[in-house]
Formats: C-alpha cells, sequence, structure tokens
C-alpha cells in the first residue's frame, strides 16, 4: 500500500509555503520603510490557503504554452498578494509601511510560522511510527 503524503499532511505545507513567502513581503516592507512612496504589501492568507487547498484538490497541473517551458508547481500566492491600507496619515513621501505594524506581523506570522512546522514535525515522526512498526 503506497503512503499519499498529500493526504497524510494535508494542506499543512502549503500553509508553511505562504507564511514564508509572507515573511519575505512583510521583511520587504520593514526594509522599504524609507522608501518614498513605497506601499506595504501583505498576502491574503486565507484566499492563498483557499488556492492551495483547490490546487491540491485538483492536482495543481500547469498548462504549458511553449516546449521550452519548464515543467513545475504553480506559485501558491498568485493573485492574493494585495496593497495594505494604510493605518497612519500620509507622511508626504506617500510611503505606508508602520513599521511597529509590520513588526508585530512579522512576528505573528514566525510564531504560526513555527507552529505549523512543529505541527507537521508530529506527522513526520507519527508516519516515521507506522513505517517503523513501533508501538509507541
Amino acid at each position: 500500500m503506497a503512503i499519499s503524503f498529500d493526504k497524510a499532511l494535508g494542506v499543512h505545507p502549503h500553509a508553511m509555503l505562504i507564511r514564508s513567502q509572507r515573511a519575505e513581503l512583510l521583511a520587504s516592507n520593514i526594509a522599504n520603510a524609507d522608501t518614498p512612496g513605497y506601499k506595504a504589501k501583505d498576502i491574503d492568507f486565507a484566499a492563498a490557503m483557499k488556492q492551495a487547498q483547490s490546487a491540491q484538490e485538483g492536482g495543481n497541473h500547469l498548462q504549458r504554452t511553449d516546449s521550452r517551458h519548464l515543467h513545475g508547481k504553480s506559485q501558491l500566492v498568485g493573485n492574493t498578494e494585495l496593497y495594505r491600507s494604510p493605518n497612519q496619515a500620509d507622511t508626504g513621501d506617500g510611503n505606508s509601511v508602520d513599521v511597529q505594524v509590520e513588526r508585530n506581523l512579522y512576528m505573528q506570522n514566525a510564531l504560526e510560522y513555527q507552529a505549523s512546522l512543529q505541527f507537521l514535525s508530529g506527522k513526520f515522526s507519527g508516519l516515521k511510527k507506522a513505517l517503523g512498526g513501533q508501538g509507541a
């Protein structure tokens, strides 16, 4: 009997990928806090997870329009990257980054990433025990 990692792990690997991409985006916001005209971006996590679930159910196939295109998986985030509505008035340079908000969101995202990582670690531990025939 074959083991299906998609069924065993569910959407949690996708959640980790989305959280990783969100961390990059939030770090970019922090790095550009002093860049005139920079607009803070974020990922709509719920929409990205919905997209990941539908891709998992549908097989996540890409359509190649040219023989030179690479085979591979699509990015999960796709169109779920959005500009964030600013919480503060415009400071005059057009930058919408609030460093305190970005740091808080980054820390929250890091904690959620760690929780997903621990969950997946438990899943793999259970699979390892099942394959090894160990009881406890």
